[in-house]
């Protein structure tokens, strides 16, 4: 494949960080530029080796580019392709890490419309709740998948040639619709990462949250992990992905209000089944999940 001359970081974090990391690492990257507003964020991207230069000019910083990565929360993207779509390459291919897909979409098609046979949306999922360039690691993508949705537009090259990228890292690479995206990740990781931010809030009302948080333990650790979230990307996430969250909560909102009539009848047998439901499909899913790896 062809080796990436310029990779050019739009978010200089996790996600994009830990992508230069392992083009590096199997020597399919000359130059990585990072681009950010947090100058000390930078200056620990230089230090850690993750990025070979650093730029606050999101047009400056792609010329000549041949691969773009805008890894930034979603409600940033849209600005910084305004920016580079006048100076961007013809054959620089581009590409995004947002979490939702029908939204940034949108975006490619507004700012960057003559452009679009370069662009291909995605998602790598590998994400966590620590961020900036100190997160950034090898291995990160090793294992994990990598959802493409590539517009009608798009060449068959530009999917190609990101495919190979992302399976150099070592990712499983995954097509879908945007649409058959965003319906799927509000399930399972946007309305969790909600509900984990709504519990902890509802906790907060308590009059005894000190002596609560002092007794908490591994069940709440492990309920909560994701409550530490970065707040400005998940407001964003669930503002772009709207219409399939509100489904997917008010679903958790009926399931909880049949949970609440359960034990104020006091029905154990019905009880027993609701959590029984819950916990075979876990215990399966784990299992299902195990056999994967």
């Amino acid at each position: 494949m062809t080796m990436v001359r310029k990779l050019v970081l739009l978010g200089t974090g996790l996600i994009g960080g830990s992508f230069a990391l392992a083009l590096k690492r199997m020597r399919q990257v000359e130059h990585v530029v990072g681009v950010g507003r947090n100058l000390a964020n930078l200056e620990r991207a230089l230090e850690l080796d993750v990025i070979d230069s650093a730029c606050q000019d999101a047009a400056q910083a792609v010329e000549g580019a041949d691969l773009v990565l805008i890894a930034t929360p979603v409600g940033q993207m849209g600005r910084l392709m305004q920016a580079i779509a006048p100076v961007l390459a013809p054959d620089c291919l581009v590409t995004d890490a947002g979490s939702t897909k029908g939204d940034v979409v949108a975006l490619f098609r507004e700012h960057l419309g003559t452009r679009l046979a370069q662009c291909v949306p995605g998602h790598p999922i590998a994400g966590s709740d620590l961020s900036g360039a100190a997160a950034a690691r090898y291995g990160l993508y090793e294992g994990r998948r990598v959802v493409l949705t590539p517009l009608p537009e798009t060449t068959p090259d530009a999917v190609a040639r990101l495919e190979a990228l992302w399976r150099l890292c070592g990712a499983e690479v995954y097509r879908m619709t945007p649409a058959q995206h965003d319906s799927i990740f509000a399930a399972v990781s946007h309305v969790p990462h909600l509900v984990a931010f709504s519990y902890m809030n509802a906790l907060l009302e308590r009059d005894n949250i000190d002596a609560c948080l002092d007794f908490a333990a591994t069940g709440f650790r492990d309920f909560t992990r994701i409550a530490g979230s970065h707040p400005d990307m998940w407001r964003d996430i669930a503002l772009a992905n709207n219409r399939p969250i509100l489904d997917d909560l008010r679903r958790n909102v009926a399931q909880l209000q049949a949970l609440i009539g359960l034990i104020e009848r006091g029905d154990a047998a019905a009880l027993t089944g609701f959590i029984e439901r819950a916990s075979r499909a876990r215990v399966a899913w784990d299992a299902r999940d195990k056999e994967k790896q």
